[in-house]
């Protein structure tokens, strides 16, 4: 057991035990409570003391306060090193400002959280504007890559595969899914009407009719591109696809929407969610045991 100490944000239990176990790093514990006026009480049980923490979160949005007073406590409790685990990396949507007056969330959330710990660690970050996430984070992030799980587990799963990717952003990712699977892929155009409406376009798929379609992606959020792809297959012959996605945001009746045109859908577990069959704890676990 290395000297590592995990502390996991409330919902983020079980997967912070999955860590720990694949790491062989110590599993601390978090009393969070309110107070009569509705303050946060936040207390460690675990001695953080010249050691380094890592701090599990993929919920900051509502738990930005308690990862505040975490970060803040551990470090003044003598940690050698506070890391943020983000499994999904919130707030890289809104990049830049589209209309007049809009905040540019994704920056100001990296100021914020580049003042808290001395480095990130996350899976597959949702980047569009930046190239990398040191464009918008002060500290050292690394960014580690569920692609090779992915491939891994359509090789396993389905025969035959046909990988589709969600957009050309994407073709070099699904490049690398599909040469792990052993399978061919292309990829869609996609242009998305709204925050919920897209439109896809599928290239000639002729030559692979008969092979068992994979559609992936990096997120599913209203999972409309998912639904979308799966009925444009639907209509060009093919069985109704697996779906594999990397971030099970899935917002209100989302998965329902997404099972209901898929054979299967499954998703990693960086956000806890039912779909969840691929996961990447020993992936998050081996790069903390080889941080500088």
């Amino acid at each position: 057991m290395t000297n590592r100490l995990v502390l996991p944000l409330p919902g983020s239990e079980v997967f912070a035990e999955r860590l720990a176990t694949a790491g062989g790093f110590e599993l601390g514990a978090l009393e969070s409570r309110r107070f009569p006026d509705g303050e946060r009480y936040l207390r460690i049980h675990a001695d953080p003391g010249d050691r380094p923490v890592d701090i599990l979160c993929s919920n900051a949005d509502e738990q930005f306060l308690s990862l505040a007073f975490a970060a803040d406590a551990v470090r003044d409790l003598g940690a050698s090193e506070v890391t943020l685990v983000a499994p999904y990396l919130g707030y890289m949507r809104q990049d830049a400002r589209f209309n007049p007056g809009e905040a540019v969330t994704s920056r100001t959330f990296a100021r914020l959280v580049s003042s808290l710990v001395d480095r990130l660690v996350t899976v597959d970050p949702h980047l569009h504007r930046f190239t990398a996430l040191e464009e918008l984070y002060d500290i050292p992030c690394t960014v580690l890559r569920s692609a090779p799980l992915i491939g891994d587990w359509i090789a396993r799963e389905a025969s035959a595969p046909l990988v589709i990717g969600p957009d050309a952003e994407s073709e070099q990712w699904a490049a690398e899914i599909a040469a792990r699977a052993g399978a061919p892929y292309v990829v869609l155009a996609k242009r998305r009407t709204g925050d919920r409406e897209v439109e896809v376009t599928l290239p000639d798929l002729a030559m692979h009719h008969g092979r068992q379609a994979v559609l992936v992606d990096d997120i599913a959020s209203s999972g409309r591109t998912l639904a979308a792809a799966s009925q444009a297959l639907r209509d060009r012959g093919f069985s109704f696809p697996l779906c594999v996605v990397v971030h099970a945001v899935f917002a209100e009746g989302a998965y329902a929407d997404v099972s209901a045109a898929a054979a299967r859908t499954v998703s990693t577990d960086t956000l806890a969610h039912e779909s969840n069959a691929i996961t990447v704890a020993p992936l998050i676990a081996g790069a903390l045991a080889n941080l500088p």
